[in-house]
């Protein structure tokens, strides 16, 4: 098959996943088995790209050209092709999942959730293969619209607060500073095609670009760099499943990508070098890492100390864009690649959790591991992948991030990214000790009637728990992307 038909391929399926999900309707069985095969055929057509990627070989096509200099258009590239990877892969796993606790806990509206989960992968795909700034703002738009009933699925005036909160920093952020930043780099550059070692002539002034500069990392709201964190722990009234797709498969990720891909070749390093906001932009990441991990320590709620672990994981991605030396790039690609899976798998757990033991605070779950002992196995070596020790895959992410703050001399970050990954010990791991450990010998607070969450959810938390793991034996499918797309 030809690469361009398959990149048609991987963009049109989720859509065909959108329209077989609504003609199913009612008859489950068949509706998640379309959501499963797409899924799969999905992943199979982006892994069929990843060789040729990796070749050099151009790969893209237009469907719409608005006016000259303006289109809808694609492009694999190896920063976008990795993306695509981590969220076709994540795609089944958390359909999987999704089938096990929309049944286990008695849902409703659960046609409309699988097909706007189609939907919003499309957009995904949309984002990691867009060929231009134009292409891209399009898609991110649509996954804002289309994970907005997800955020409200449950119907309740909480999760209509947390739709609107949710609605309003993405539209308000992409409208207000993203798309000024869009039009600013076409009349500065005059193209808005993403190109490697940036778009920008050597002319440009260096106080136009800091302005730039800062309207990308403001606008590009799903990135949740503080102040404009706020919608991601008011979404967390959504259904687990869809905590996940926001957390790890699509919008966050979304937003961090779009981070990458704009200082690497919108900016390109060394025009982002130069650029006076790059410095304090980077301290704001830092910032946002540290305050974040605080909050989540205080966080007795179990999905919102995972929320705030988040914000505080995205700083760390946006922190080694903006460092601008090629090992900061590096560990930030591969960041978003440990974090999907190990936030995936903590979220996994979190509705698993609420599934069997119909518990959602930290302080209801001790002796819970002797109920739930693959559950919380599972959640603790998610934990190691997000604080980035073996024998996770998150231990290459913060090693290249560390790496990248030591190249570019960055002393006091170096302090900062060890102290903030103290904090995650402190944030994550009591979790699962507690579970396993009850505090001072005190009796388990958790029924022994309680067990497993259905086998679906099960598989799927199995699976990302060995993602985690087998991403630190075998990083070079990961790396090889990198390389080449630097």
């Amino acid at each position: 098959m030809e690469t361009s038909t398959l990149l048609g391929l991987a963009l049109g399926l989720p859509v065909i996943a959108f329209a077989g999900v609504l003609a199913a309707d009612s008859r489950e069985n068949l509706r998640e088995a379309i959501s499963l095969i797409c899924g799969a055929v999905l992943l199979w057509a982006v892994w069929n790209l990843y060789q040729p990627v990796l070749e050099g070989e151009t790969v893209g096509l237009t469907w719409l050209q608005v006016m000259p200099g303006i289109e809808l258009a694609f492009r694999a590239e190896p920063l976008g092709l990795l993306f695509a990877l981590v969220a076709s892969c994540l795609w089944i796993v958390t359909t999987l999942y999704a089938i096990g606790y929309m049944r286990g806990h008695e849902e409703k509206n659960q046609t409309r959730f699988f097909a706007l989960f189609a939907l919003s992968i499309g957009s995904v795909m949309g984002i990691a293969f867009a060929e231009n700034l134009f292409t891209l703002f399009v898609f991110y738009e649509v996954l804002t619209l289309a994970t907005y009933p997800l955020v409200t699925h449950a119907g309740t005036e909480k999760a209509r607060a947390g739709g609107r909160t949710y609605l309003t920093i993405l539209l308000g952020t992409s409208v207000g500073f993203f798309l000024v930043a869009i039009a600013g780099t076409w009349l500065v550059a005059g193209t808005l095609s993403f190109t490697r070692g940036g778009v920008f002539p050597a002319e440009a002034s260096s106080a136009v670009l800091s302005l730039l500069l800062v309207l990308y990392v403001f606008g590009v709201g799903k990135a949740a760099i503080m102040p404009f964190h706020r919608w991601l722990p008011a979404a967390m009234v959504a259904p687990t499943p869809v905590s996940a797709l926001l957390h790890a498969v699509a919008v966050v990720k979304a937003g961090v990508f779009v981070i990458l891909k704009v200082c690497l070749m919108i900016f390109g390093l060394e025009t982002l070098k130069a650029i006076p906001a790059t410095t304090w932009l980077l301290y704001l990441a830092a910032v946002s890492i540290l305050l974040a991990s605080l909050v989540a320590l205080r966080q007795d709620n179990l999905k919102a100390r995972l929320a705030y672990s988040t914000v505080s994981q995205l700083g760390y991605i946006t922190l080694g864009a903006l460092l601008a030396t090629s090992a900061g790039i590096a560990g930030g690609a591969m960041h978003i690649v440990m974090h999907a899976f190990g936030k995936i798998t903590l979220f996994f757990c979190a509705g698993a959790i609420l599934v069997a033991a119909h518990k959602t605070e930290i302080s209801e779950l001790d002796g819970l591991g002797r109920q739930m002992p693959l559950t919380m196995g599972a959640f603790f070596l998610a934990s190691l992948c997000i604080i980035g020790v073996p024998p996770t895959g998150g231990t290459w992410s913060k090693w290249f991030l560390l790496l990248g703050t030591v190249e570019a001399e960055q002393w006091l970050l170096v302090v900062l990214l060890m102290l903030s990954s103290l904090l995650s010990i402190a944030y994550l791991l009591p979790i699962p000790l507690r579970a396993f450990f009850p505090r001072n010998g005190s009796a388990a607070t958790v029924s022994v009637a309680v067990r497993e969450a259905p086998w679906p959810s099960m598989l799927a938390i199995t699976l990302t728990a060995i993602g985690c793991v087998l991403l630190l034996a075998y990083p070079t499918v990961i790396s090889q992307l990198i390389q080449v797309g630097l």
